[in-house]
């Protein structure tokens, strides 16, 4: 069993640095192999590429731009109405990708002929997490179900014949509506899986932030096994208090992390957790499962 490989979330880590291009730097001191940022898009991606390359780090995963957060708009997958702004956030994530130099999917002919599984855990493809958004205001979410699924349906899949021109992967991640955000409208791994499967392309993949699972439907072991193999990407953090994950809370994460590693999960784990003080300080439980464990050959 491999040992698990660890990408540092830029817009959570490293909070008291400014700017990306520092936290890069730090991340790659610290020792990660990859990175992963919310919204790149302040900065320019050429900037941003250099600053990944000089700290020998990857970027693995950016979400497509959010909208208009003025008028409350967290993604527009799902959202009626937005369906020109959802393609045009989709061009502008892409090309940031492709400037970026990201890692590019390899094989989707083995999904299609039947290793979804096996391929769909790999490091190596640079995914764009496709935000599905929030239920508009003052709607009744029941209500606005049916509408925005087929909104969704119709953005994702123009969103994965894109995707798939440039072999880059799209996520799906249910965000809760308990603490977090109550009026987003994908917010449990059922939910997600269910649309992935209508839409059936295999380029477009379920993002499991642990996080967001344990406060939506806990029963974390049965739902790591189901869905694992349509995950491609893991997002961590402690709950519910969202720090480290050796942090006080309800997870116990080298029984999570040894889950992963018994289920074959090769992807990446993304750490996005809001540090309970200096981030390099609060590494220790990397440190501590990079001594275990070994660190992950970089061609690996």
């Amino acid at each position: 069993m491999a040992p698990l490989r660890f990408s540092a979330n830029l817009s959570w880590l490293f909070p008291e640095l400014p700017g990306l291009p520092a936290r890069l730097r730090a991340a790659g001191s610290a020792g990660f192999e990859a990175a992963e940022v919310a919204w790149p898009y302040a900065e320019p991606p050429e900037a941003l590429a250099l600053a990944a390359r000089d700290a020998g780090l990857r970027l693995v995963l950016i979400n497509m731009p959010p909208g208009d957060q003025e008028k409350g708009e967290m993604g527009l997958g799902a959202v009626p109405g937005r369906q020109a702004a959802f393609r045009e956030g989709l061009e502008q994530a892409v090309r940031y990708a492709k400037a970026l130099g990201c890692p590019r999917y390899p094989t989707l002919a083995a999904v299609i002929a039947g290793s979804r599984a096996r391929e769909a855990s790999r490091p190596s493809p640079h995914r764009i997490h496709l935000m599905a958004g929030r239920v508009p205001p003052g709607a009744d979410r029941a209500a606005a179900r049916g509408e925005m699924e087929m909104v969704f349906l119709e953005n994702l899949r123009h969103a994965a014949g894109v995707l798939a021109q440039e072999n880059l992967v799209g996520l799906l991640e249910p965000i809760n509506t308990r603490v977090t955000d109550p009026q987003y409208f994908l917010d449990t791994p059922q939910q997600a899986a269910a649309i992935l499967e209508k839409v059936g392309r295999p380029n477009l993949q379920l993002q499991m932030d642990i996080f967001h699972w344990q406060i939506m439907d806990g029963n974390l072991t049965a739902n790591i096994r189901k869905f694992l193999p349509i995950v491609g990407h893991v997002q961590v953090a402690q709950v519910p208090g969202r720090g480290e994950p050796d942090s006080p809370g309800e997870l116990h994460f080298p029984y999570l992390f040894q889950l992963l590693e018994d289920e074959g999960y090769q992807g990446f784990v993304g750490c996005e957790y809001r540090p309970q003080g200096d981030t390099a300080e609060g590494l220790r439980w990397l440190r501590s499962y990079w001594d275990r464990r070994g660190r992950p050959q970089a061609s690996q």
